[in-house]
């Protein structure tokens, strides 16, 4: 039986074995044999975070001494000659990028009906109006829908880029499958 909850005993168990440079599975392979729970690395890693463990500083607290320096690759000669036009070792300017204006949106020639979600029926359009401003209730297109969208013909239009003739234009004509033979 697996066992969810973690009784201070566990909790003490888990910040000893942390301490002592184990990692989440092997505390909680550790506090499994001891206790007879079943509690899996994941488990061990929520409850240290629950615990406020910050794993890095309790080690440090436990180990009490220097770490050990990594060894530095020797330095090698430079194959290549240097870039005449690097000026020593700082990174190159970011390019800033012009500011992005922002997108008109294009507008349907329909009056909606402005209904609620609860007020429409299962054939009308669901386009939505409002809800920018913090607040704002949503409400709906309604007008009749398509029968193979959830959208009116006009928003069904908006929405998949056919509203202007060189974006019809630009719609791939659909391709046939044929049998090989």
């Amino acid at each position: 039986m697996q066992s969810f909850t973690w009784a201070s005993e566990h909790s003490d168990a888990l910040r000893d074995c942390l301490s002592r440079g184990m990692s989440y599975g092997q505390a909680a392979s550790a506090i499994n044999a001891r206790y007879g729970t079943e509690f899996t690395r994941n488990a061990a890693i929520g409850r240290a975070k629950r615990l406020g463990l910050n794993v890095a500083a309790v080690r440090k607290v436990a180990l009490r001494r220097p770490p050990i320096p990594k060894p530095r690759p020797a330095p090698t000669a430079p194959t290549s000659k240097p870039n005449a036009d690097r000026a020593g070792d700082s990174p190159a300017p970011v390019p800033v990028s012009p500011p992005i204006k922002p997108v008109k949106l294009r507008c349907v020639g329909i009056k909606p009906r402005l209904l609620a979600f609860a007020d429409l029926a299962p054939g009308d359009c669901r386009y939505p109006y409002g809800g920018e401003k913090e607040g704002e209730a949503y409400a709906f297109c309604g007008h009749p829908r398509l029968p193979h969208s959830s959208y009116c013909r006009p928003h069904y239009r908006l929405t998949h880029n056919l509203g202007a003739a060189a974006e019809r234009a630009a719609v791939p004509v659909p391709l046939r499958l044929i049998k090989a033979a």
